[in-house]
């Protein structure tokens, strides 16, 4: 068999495994059974375990004794598990004692079909390679950190002569100094809000600096000093900007005194306009200070992780430090296994959480992590500084961890109590239904438009972890206009937008047919259990006609109607081949249909409200000739409205960025020309 050496993999990540290591020396090798093809060896194999043992003792015997991560595909190539090893031969083998595994890894071995290698140098960036592959493909055998949202920081700019304090998420790309990350936006905005009353920043776009001509109302409030005209000269803003860097870096008191000792000195001089300023800014810092809660003094930055364990289930509690603060907590709820150890899941759950994220200088954790000297090394690599990852025994910070483990531990009982509640609604529903299980995904359509114009329709999923929104869906209704790679059925063809079983018709359509292109087998866990639509009758009858077309007859559809005056209360239960029925109004399960109705109404206006604006701003600007989106943006600056601008003379619109005399008389004629 062949095997493709490759050494020095870029480090910006457009290498095979999508890996940021650099100088690391992999075989990417993909095995099958030699000789044979897979169709063949499932014919003559009498079980699926022996059949993924041979594929790996086939790859074993070619393995060498050196660091590196190793993948389990099953037969479409999909990654079934992610590991690494410090000896990858010694660590691959123990596969083949299929009589000593788990039931979990028994299952992973029966499903195996191939296997790809990856040579690295060290264990440690093994452990970082392995946590990148970790996170990009998902291993259904891995612990995955599911609920991965970018932290928010706060950025105060360096690219402009006024710099700007604001918000930001992503990637750290624009100029200038961050700090954080926060738990929440919440912590972020109160925090800029209070940095504002005490340092006087703006925090308006440089768009919005530019074109002001008189003090906005942030200066009237005295949440900024407005340099934009003039108000402070940019040498005193300049100071004021330092000011704030300094106090987020951690010379919060020795600030606060120089602000107490200015507050007396022009009391004392009997200026107590000054003096109030400085009191001002006194009372935002300390409301700043105040709502950070626990702050220990040995901690300069730092995260701390506290894993909690009950029943199979896992919550960690992740609490953030920086420049001896503490910037809020975060909990996270890992899906893993229910036969995998604490210290593994929360080794794991590390190294995949830093692996787009800085890492500060000390890691603290809950349990004493049997690779926590790897683990160490592997974030001193990709940090570039020494970071330190232990469990305190004594003092504040063994207390801290005893906190962050208390709150761990409650979160789970929270979500625990919650996912017992909505599984007790969902049995409640499918007795309803006469369902033959439970369904764990209910996906609820609605649609929404304004007279069949700029109609779109809404998904919403709800499981038994209450709504899942990252799996809703919006449908922009096409009409008449099929995609290239979707069939157009006779009910499909020339209808208008205002036809809403047409509308539904569609959106059901296009949903499953994409799923069933995509996965025809249906083995994932992205086909609904039930199909709730808003609506009576007619929406059922649509959505029988679609799932007999499709091929799903199998899958339970119900529509939800409001009775008479649309009252709450009064929903009618349409079923097929079943007289519709109402509900007992004291029935919690109505009250848990008239939610999942409810979220599936306000995300289809939602959507439409926002197709809407859209359309209407996209219509008066992009329909005149040489206006591209850089002049449409300028404009807008400029004018503030599409609107003014429509309204403007010759002169005034030659006035905006990048608008010659040609074009602003090709602007005016647009709109003044019958």
């Amino acid at each position: 068999m062949a095997i493709d050496e490759i050494d020095n993999i870029r480090p910006d990540g457009k290498d095979a495994t999508d890996n940021n290591l650099s100088g690391l020396s992999e075989a990417s090798i993909t095995w099958n059974t030699p000789n044979t093809t897979q169709e063949d060896t499932e014919g003559a194999s009498s079980s699926n375990l022996e059949l993924g043992k041979r594929v790996i003792e086939s790859v074993v015997k070619t393995l060498p004794g050196s660091p590196g991560v190793y993948r389990m595909l099953n037969r479409d190539g999909n990654a079934l598990y992610v590991g690494k090893a410090k000896n990858l031969k010694k660590r691959v083998v123990s596969y083949t004692r299929v009589e000593q595994l788990p039931y979990r890894l028994k299952r992973m071995v029966s499903e195996t079909r191939s296997m790809e290698i990856v040579q690295t140098k060290t264990e440690a960036e093994a452990l970082l390679l392995e946590s990148n592959l970790i996170k990009r493909l998902g291993p259904r055998y891995n612990v995955l950190l599911r609920d991965d949202k970018s932290f928010p920081y706060i950025l105060i700019t360096a690219d402009h002569e006024a710099p700007q304090i604001t918000k930001h998420r992503g990637a750290q790309k624009r100029e200038g100094r961050y700090f954080g990350p926060f738990a929440d936006a919440k912590s972020v905005n109160q925090t800029i809000t209070a940095l504002e009353k005490a340092f006087l920043l703006r925090s308006c776009s440089d768009g919005v600096y530019t074109n002001r001509t008189r003090p906005c109302l942030m200066h009237q409030i005295k949440r900024c000093s407005a340099p934009c005209v003039g108000k402070v000269s940019l040498n005193n803003y300049a100071s004021h900007v330092k000011e704030a860097e300094s106090y987020l870096s951690g010379s919060s008191m020795g600030f606060q005194k120089k602000m107490a000792l200015k507050m007396q000195e022009a009391a004392s001089e009997q200026d107590y306009e000054l003096a109030a300023i400085y009191r001002d800014r006194i009372r935002a810092l300390t409301n700043i200070q105040s709502k950070q809660e626990i702050n220990v003094a040995e901690i300069d930055d730092a995260d701390v992780f506290a894993l909690f364990e009950k029943a199979g289930q896992s919550c960690i509690q992740v609490f953030f430090f920086r420049a001896g603060r503490n910037y809020g907590n975060r909990s996270y709820f890992p899906s893993h296994d229910k036969t995998i150890d604490a210290e593994t899941v929360l080794t794991s759950f590390i190294a995949q959480f830093y692996s787009n994220k800085p890492v500060p200088k000390l890691v603290m954790v809950s349990h004493k992590l049997p690779e926590q000297p790897i683990l160490s090394e592997a974030l001193t690599s990709k940090a570039g500084h020494r970071v330190e990852v232990n469990q305190p025994q004594r003092g504040a910070k063994r207390k801290l961890l005893e906190n962050a483990t208390v709150n761990a531990r409650e979160a789970l009982a929270r979500r625990m109590a919650e996912s017992t509640s909505q599984r007790r609604l969902l049995e409640g529903l499918a007795n309803m239904l006469s369902l033959d299980t439970t369904p764990e995904r209910v996906e609820v359509y609605d649609n929404s438009h304004t007279q069949g114009s700029e109609a779109y329709g809404g998904m919403i999923v709800a499981g038994l972890e209450g709504f899942t929104k990252k799996a809703y869906r919006k449908f922009k209704i096409r009409g008449d206009k099929p995609s290239k790679t979707e069939q157009e059925t006779p009910q499909e063809a020339a209808y208008t937008g205002g036809d809403d079983y047409a509308m539904m018709r569609e959106v059901l359509t296009r949903r499953l047919s994409r799923s069933l292109k995509e996965d025809p087998d249906r083995q994932s866990d992205q086909w609904p259990d039930l199909l709730v639509l808003d609506g009576g009758q007619g929406q059922l009858t649509v959505g029988i006609e679609v799932l007999e077309e499709l091929g799903l007859s199998d899958i339970p559809i119900v529509a939800i109607a409001k009775g008479q005056d649309r009252n709450a209360g009064r929903e009618r239960i349409f079923l097929p081949n079943r007289p519709s029925f109402l509900v007992d109004p004291k029935d919690p399960v109505l009250y848990f249909i008239q939610r999942l109705r409810d979220e599936a109404h306000r995300y289809a206006i939602e959507t439409h409200r926002k197709g809407r604006s859209n359309a209407r701003l996209k219509s008066v600007l992009d329909d005149i000739p040489g206006i591209g989106a850089k002049r449409k943006k300028a404009l807008l600056l400029r004018f503030g409205s599409a609107d003014a601008v429509a309204r403007a003379g010759v002169e005034d619109l030659e006035a905006a960025e990048g608008i010659s005399h040609i074009v602003a008389q090709s602007i005016y004629d647009h709109f003044n020309t019958e």
